[in-house]
């Protein structure tokens, strides 16, 4: 069936959805510690929510939109959405299967989830005074029938309906909605357990479910019935080119915005009392095709991601990272002055790049230092590094993406907090995100010259992301790599007329535009090498390959009989699987316990490997429509050391799945011994730490 494929590529949506299957494979697999399972569920249900939000919705404009709208690769939005459809309801079945299994675990380890009908009289008592302590002052009970206006529903909230009426009467009914204030308050609460051995967990709605009688003692009600309910809105921040406005308004507005956005899904618990379910969809204006979705009686599993470590009687840690072996003993700037360091997270420590920050901020010959920060973590310790360096008189300009998606609100107040130290943040370029990961330091020498080092890195600058994303960081002070992360600042810093710093780079690729046609021509010289019938081979491991213009460039390369491996995580629109290719195309996914976040390139080269860091994936968004950065890696021991990383990879018999025309999300199976990736690409870094610790001891 596969050969006969009339499809060009795989729709981007599907293609996603079978990503988010491979993260429920993760929550199936009875090999995979329960609570990894169940966070699992958690990271699932988190991305189909922000799914719905935002692609789902994007679809539902295009439909609307008619063909007015210029078409992305979606030609058809409408039997994209059936096809979301049946998807959806299928991985919503097995995901329900998942949970009771799980749930069924959690039993046999004495670790109980406990509804308020399930209390013995000590914990009720617990909870009802739990509430008036710890909950009560967060909740808002809306009597909705006698409101005029129907209150706005918060995305990513999820909200208790409650029915109330009087046994003798029950023909009089009330109703009321209770945000459940989860974001303040936490999910779980942990309760007192009849026994030592046992742990007994209760959910915050069902702590309010146990307090009804007294949350509404003041109409006389005696019997409640209440269930949940969840709505996702559109979330797509439609910033229209007002150029009057600056983008900081903008997102301010957006982002109160999107807490109305209009309803692209509306789940609820199929126990619901008909009438009030009824009278919902009536009140929130909602038709049949709002994607109405009858649930259990949990929703918001995205919460699991933070189910109570304690209660687990395996203390399994992840393993430590360890220092890189070059890193142990010097400051960080001395040892990369020298040489140049690639550090690969979440094996290696992420501490040498707050240090580095942190060295140069009380340097007095550093004068300058600036970065680029797309997500930071909450208590980024790289912004008090940064704020340190303004206070001891250095520059420090901060370019800061607002629109990292979902992290807006928490980047507005970084800026501000940066803006009132005396730092320069740099924040609007219009119709282009920075995605880039860089920094620049500027030292002077000794014979008053200036020295510039730094670093280049595929992921975030971010603490705490850091210890489960997988992705590589150089250190270097090559003058080349250095002098064109400077050319970027340049344009950065004026977005409008530099254009020609992005043209002047000489050795990083920068996107926009550049790196589409930089990698063309590197493919090109692959298909010239196979077209003579010499060694041509390309790898590429990225999170996404779905730009159309480059999988049709891998086509034609895999006809000319050049060797692809690709190893992707997330989005994956090309057809792997055709007989007009000469070798067979090998992809892979690997989906594990850290997020495979890097991207890097080889290519083959004659021999010679061309091997590239980069924060861009193939997405037709990060190569024209994003500041990105590419970077060559030139030192031998380190090509070397990528390239061992990426064949530990494409050798993962465990938690590596192939990528077919089918989407079947197959394990990748050998009789060879078990590799499982992530496992040995910690023993391969580990053991380079130890011998290096040897030689250095004698």
């Amino acid at each position: 069936m596969a050969h006969h494929d009339k499809r060009k590529l795989i729709a981007r949506d599907i293609s996603w959805l079978s990503f988010n299957a491979r993260v429920l494979q993760e929550a199936a697999d009875a090999s995979v510690p329960l609570r990894e399972r169940i966070r699992f569920l958690g990271i699932f249900s988190n991305n189909m929510d922000e799914f719905f939000r935002v692609r789902v919705a994007t679809l539902r404009r295009m439909i609307q939109l008619g063909s007015k709208a210029k078409m992305h690769l979606e030609n058809n939005p409408q039997q994209i959405i059936d096809e979301i459809q049946m998807t959806v309801l299928n991985q919503q079945g097995e995901f329900n299967r998942i949970w009771e299994d799980v749930k069924h675990l959690l039993t046999e380890q004495k670790i109980y989830l406990r509804t308020e009908k399930e209390l013995n009289s000590e914990q009720l008592q617990f909870v009802l005074n739990h509430y008036e302590e710890e909950v009560s002052s967060d909740v808002i009970p809306l009597m909705i029938e006698s409101i005029p206006d129907f209150p706005v529903l918060r995305d990513k909230s999820i909200y208790l309906a409650v029915v109330m009426w009087k046994k003798e009467s029950a023909l009089k009914r009330k109703y009321a909605l209770i945000e459940i204030p989860s974001r303040a308050l936490g999910r779980f609460t942990i309760l007192p357990s009849p026994n030592p051995d046992e742990h007994h967990i209760i959910l915050l709605e069902d702590i309010i479910r146990a307090s009804l009688p007294e949350i509404f003692s003041y109409f006389g009600y005696d019997q409640y019935s209440s269930h949940i309910f969840k709505v996702t809105r559109d979330a797509e921040i439609d910033i229209d080119e007002d150029v009057s406005m600056n983008i900081i308004q903008k997102l301010e507005k957006g982002i109160k915005n999107r807490k109305k956005g209009k309803p692209v899904r509306f789940v609820y618990d199929r126990e619901m009392d008909p009438g009030l379910l009824e009278y919902l969809i009536r009140r929130l204006n909602l038709s049949k095709r709002d994607n109405l979705i009858p649930g259990g009686r949990i929703h918001n599993y995205r919460h699991f991601m933070d189910f109570p470590d304690q209660v687990f009687k395996d203390k399994k840690q992840r393993k430590k990272p360890f220092d890189h072996p070059q890193l142990t003993d010097n400051r960080v700037s001395d040892v990369i002055l020298k040489k140049d360091v690639l550090l690969h997270f979440p094996y290696h420590s992420f501490l040498p790049l707050i240090d580095l920050i942190r060295e140069a901020a009380f340097d007095p010959d550093v004068t300058t230092i600036k970065i680029t920060c797309y997500r930071l973590a909450s208590q980024s310790k790289i912004v008090n590094a940064l704020i340190n360096a303004v206070r001891n008189g250095k520059e420090v300009i901060v370019m800061l993406e607002l629109r990292a998606r979902f992290e807006e609100e928490a980047n507005i107040e970084w800026k501000n907090r940066l803006e009132e130290e005396g730092a320069k943040v740099l924040i609007e370029i219009p119709e282009l995100k920075v995605h880039s990961k860089i920094c620049l330091i500027k030292k002077k020498t000794k014979d008053h010259k200036f020295i510039l080092y730094g670093f280049i890195s595929t992921g975030n600058l971010n603490e705490k992301t850091a210890k489960v994303y997988g992705d590589h960081c150089l250190l270097t002070s090559n003058q080349k790599i250095m002098a064109d992360i400077n050319r970027i600042f340049n344009f950065l810093e004026q977005p409008k007329s530099g254009m020609h710093f992005l043209r002047e780079c000489k050795t990083i690729i920068p996107s926009p535009g550049f790196v589409k046609q930089e990698m063309t021509k590197l493919i090109n010289e692959e298909i010239r090498q196979a077209n003579k019938k010499k060694p041509a081979a390309i790898t590429l491991k990225m999170n996404s390959l779905s730009d159309e213009e480059m999988i049709l460039k891998l086509y034609e390369a895999a006809k000319a009989g050049v060797q692809i491996k690709l190893i992707i995580r997330g989005v994956f629109c090309m057809l792997t699987e055709n007989k007009k290719y000469e070798k067979p195309v090998r992809a892979i996914s690997i989906i594990d316990e850290y997020l495979e976040h890097a991207r890097v390139w080889v290519f083959h080269n004659r021999g010679k490997e061309k091997v590239f860091l980069s924060s861009a994936d193939w997405m037709t968004r990060n190569l024209e429509h994003r500041m990105e950065a590419t970077c060559p890696i030139w030192n031998n021991e380190l090509k070397k050391e990528l390239i061992d990383i990426l064949d530990i990879q494409l050798q993962d018999n465990v938690k590596a799945r192939w990528l077919d025309n089918e989407l079947s999300n197959e394990y990748v199976r050998t009789t060879k011994k078990k590799i499982r990736s992530q496992v040995e690409t910690y023993n391969y870094l580990y053991n380079k730490t130890k011998i290096r610790r040897e030689i250095s001891s004698n």
